[in-house]
């Protein structure tokens, strides 16, 4: 098998081999370690790394240090687009939520081989234009629908970049990521461990019934993830 078609990375393996093999010689495989920032905000990004398994939280923190999280990375997408848009540096942090490992090259490296693909660069910009979107919606979640809703949207997208049920997170994170309260998230957690959706244990929650929290997010879940299927599987890039 080769190494492109082991990838679970959703964007490598969506790569002609042409674009892969341009890749494929400055890759290399790094843990991802819970609480690990892998992009600080202010600091020169030193690599990109494609997610194989785990998760990142993107967050932004203000001048009083509250920080709210803007988007989940997993193994649909990469940590490090400003490399892609021109500049060395982000303002928000990227932090592991989910122990895993990555595909991981330095930024100079691929700013060189995007300087060779134009066609690579477009299908990279386009996965960092669903981020925009992700945000998007994050900030239209916050804003606009009910606690629970924004919880189920949290579990899904979570779900989505887990290969099991799953998902390693504290309540003090969850709260702090989701922008709620303490008892406000306990009771959330409550009523849907009790009709079944999921089970929560220290440190664990686990999905139970994924339908179930689908119908529980309704229109808060679904817009940025139809999106990204269609700039990135429907827009993948052909060989040439």
């Amino acid at each position: 098998m080769s190494v492109q078609r082991a990838c679970h990375n959703r964007l490598l393996a969506a790569l002609p081999p042409a674009d892969f093999a341009r890749l494929q010689p400055h890759l290399m495989t790094v843990p991802l370690r819970i609480g690990e920032v892998l992009m600080a905000p202010g600091t020169p990004i030193r690599h990109v790394l494609f997610v194989e398994d785990g998760i990142l939280s993107v967050i932004a923190t203000a001048s009083d240090d509250r920080q709210i999280e803007l988007a989940l990375i997993g193994r649909e997408g990469l940590v490090g687009l400003p490399v892609l848009m021109g500049t060395d540096r982000s303002v928000h942090e990227g932090r592991v939520q989910a122990s895993g490992y990555a595909w991981c090259l330095e930024a100079d490296a691929m700013r060189e081989i995007l300087g060779t693909s134009p066609d690579l660069h477009a299908f990279l910009l386009r996965y960092a234009y669903s981020v925009t979107v992700q945000i998007a919606g994050t900030a239209l979640a916050n804003t606009r629908y009910k606690v629970d809703q924004r919880l189920a949207r949290w579990l899904l997208m979570c779900h989505d970049r887990t290969t099991g049920d799953e998902l390693p997170t504290t309540h003090r994170f969850l709260s702090l990521m989701l922008g709620i309260n303490r008892p406000g998230l306990t009771t959330a957690l409550s009523v849907f461990e009790q009709a079944g959706m999921i089970r929560t244990e220290r440190g664990t929650i686990t999905i139970r019934d994924r339908a179930a929290l689908l119908a529980k997010a309704g229109a808060c879940y679904g817009g940025p993830e139809g999106e990204y299927e269609r700039l990135l599987v429907e827009g993948r890039p052909v060989s040439r």
